[in-house]
């Protein structure tokens, strides 16, 4: 199998620390408690939105020394993959809705918030959404893919040492728990495990972290602009 995939898969140099992992997690973490504040008490929505994807983002910037150094090859399969995403995200959530409108989703997100709707000025609306666009298409897919398909993927693969796990190391354990973990924080889940079994088969073929991220947000910028063209905001 490895003479059809990426033939030089990259092996982090060195044992991980506890640092190490908290790199990993504490991201993810915070933007997933924000995340959880912002769902249940819905005055704290804008506030938890914003601060989660500010926060996020410093984190990532502060440890990203400890992260394995991200290789872009297959960036442009990256692309090509983040368009199907997108294709496959709202043409498989469209055609449920068309057919079971009220399909169970994954609790926790709250109800569609219209910023246009909540916002006393168009200004105000706008600085909103371009702070959750830039977060999706910035922040999220490094935060996620370092997150779950980098760290809890070779976590999963290697438990002694993650670093010991090449990136995109084949595990069947790794590729379910990450998938079913990673969909779980998803309220479209159907539509996520397509799309997150679509990343995962990405990294087994690429070997590429960067290939992953490129993707994501090509994905999650497409839904973007999809959500303000159309005023579809219960995807975001």
């Amino acid at each position: 199998m490895n003479q059809i995939i990426n033939p030089a898969p990259q092996r982090a140099e060195g044992p991980a620390s506890w640092l190490d992992e908290v790199a990993y997690v504490a991201p993810m973490a915070v933007f997933l408690a924000l995340t959880w504040a912002g769902g249940h008490w819905p005055s704290l929505y804008v506030h938890s939105y914003v601060a989660k994807t500010f926060a996020a983002a410093a984190l990532l910037l502060l440890m990203r020394r400890r992260y394995t150094r991200i290789t872009w090859d297959y960036w442009w399969l990256g692309i090509i993959v983040g368009v199907a995403g997108i294709v496959q995200w709202v043409g498989v959530e469209e055609a449920l809705l068309a057919i079971w409108p009220n399909y169970p989703r994954i609790p926790g997100a709250g109800a569609p918030f219209d910023p246009f709707a909540s916002f006393s000025s168009s200004a105000a609306a706008w600085a909103f959404i371009i702070i959750r666009w830039a977060g999706a298409a910035l922040v999220v897919p490094f935060m996620e893919e370092l997150f779950w398909r980098d760290f809890l993927w070779r976590t999963i693969a290697s438990p002694n040492d993650f670093r010991l796990a090449r990136i995109g190391e084949w595990d069947a354990r790794a590729f379910i728990v990450v998938l079913l973990l990673f969909t779980s924080v998803h309220p479209q889940w159907i539509t996520a495990i397509i799309w997150g079994a679509m990343i995962g088969a990405l990294l087994l073929y690429t070997r590429s972290i960067g290939a992953c991220i490129i993707a994501h947000a090509v994905t999650n910028f497409l839904l973007g602009a999809f959500v303000q063209a159309t005023g579809k905001w219960y995807y975001w």
